[in-house]
């Protein structure tokens, strides 16, 4: 890219997961940085993070800080984004947020770039990257629902605990050591940190993320459900979710059933249209144990997908299994493709 089209660029939450993992990314990305600024809460401000060979320090995330910034990239919770996206947007920065805060926001682009790109030119300031394991699911789904429609979803996730931050990896990390010890497991965090109960996590699976809601679905579930009818343009498709965490570090496993509207299908249909698809790998052979596994999937750019099935009982069913990172694809490198795309189209 031309230098001309160099920008500012300021990532919030730089010392989170999400954060440490977008400032990673963005050295090994094309986006054209003229000058970065890494904000944080108070408690992490002063902090020296290295970027490109250059030390920078991390200032406290406040509205000033947005002045003569072109993008935000914004991962620090959704109570900071609903504080300070506004603020940044006034002073003329286009935002990228991380968090849920404006998700379902109708005036709101929720983007996947693989998928509904063109979205993006409808922002009035603010982009909403969604949930980590909406994307990989949905990164799936586009090219079958062209191919074939699609007239059922149902998922069920099994979670890294990296999705609840640094301090999940570090519980699990203790729970681990406590319980091969035979020490009693200590449980502050996990499903949810604000919750009366805590549970452990390792060794274990918890059929629970996020806050559960009136109809008895997670919010997690129904971020799945409600995001991605959003991003795929489908309000009337029908879709449950069954999210779990389990004791894996990094990247996120789904096990998806789909309902497809074209009769006779073959197995072979999918897997021609999924070697195709932009940002999705076909990993998928029963005879030689190919398939897509967290660990095999840590670190990598693209959503894996493998053992794909033919329902035995449904014509139109079919069975996937998704795996991809939740930091890189499911967060990091979806806000920053986002803002590649701003740049490449001249949307900003």
């Amino acid at each position: 890219m031309a230098e001309n089209n160099a920008v500012n660029v300021a990532v919030v939450g730089a010392t989170g997961a999400v954060g440490e993992k977008i400032i990673e990314i963005l050295e090994n990305r094309n986006l054209p940085i003229n000058e970065l600024k890494l904000l944080s809460s108070s408690r992490s401000a002063g902090k020296k993070i290295t970027f490109n060979n250059q030390e920078l320090t991390v200032e406290e995330a406040k509205p000033e800080s947005f002045d003569n910034v072109n993008i935000a990239l914004f991962s620090a919770g959704g109570s900071i984004s609903k504080k300070l996206a506004p603020e940044a947007v006034k002073r003329g920065a286009v935002v990228v947020d991380n968090t849920s805060a404006y998700r379902m926001d109708e005036n709101v682009p929720l983007v996947v770039p693989e998928v509904n790109e063109s979205d993006i030119q409808s922002h009035n300031g603010i982009i909403a990257n969604p949930n980590c394991s909406t994307i990989q699911m949905v990164a799936t789904l586009k090219p079958l629902q062209e191919a074939f429609g699609l007239s059922r979803v149902i998922v069920s996730t099994y979670q890294a605990v990296s999705g609840a931050g640094n301090e999940a990896n570090k519980e699990l990390e203790e729970q681990t050591r406590q319980f091969l010890n035979n020490e009693e497991m200590t449980a502050e965090l996990l499903p949810v940190k604000g919750d009366e109960k805590h549970f452990p996590i390792a060794f274990n699976a918890l059929p629970q993320i996020d806050v559960f809601q009136e109809n008895g679905y997670t919010f997690e579930e129904m971020k799945m459900i409600n995001e991605s009818k959003k991003i795929l343009h489908a309000q009337d498709l029908p879709v449950a979710a069954t999210c779990v965490r389990l004791p894996l570090f990094t990247s996120h496993a789904e096990s998806v059933y789909i309902d497809v509207e074209k009769n006779g299908l073959k197995i072979e249909d999918l897997w021609n249209v999924l070697k195709k698809a932009d940002g999705v790998t076909l990993q998928d052979d029963p005879a030689t144990q190919t398939y897509p596994t967290p660990l095999s999937a840590s670190n990598k750019s693209d959503v894996f997908v493998g053992r794909v099935r033919k329902d035995l009982d449904n014509d139109k069913g079919f069975h996937l299994w998704v795996v991809s990172d939740n930091l890189v694809k499911g967060a990091a490198l979806n806000t920053i493709q986002i803002a590649e795309r701003l740049i490449e189209n001249k949307w900003l």
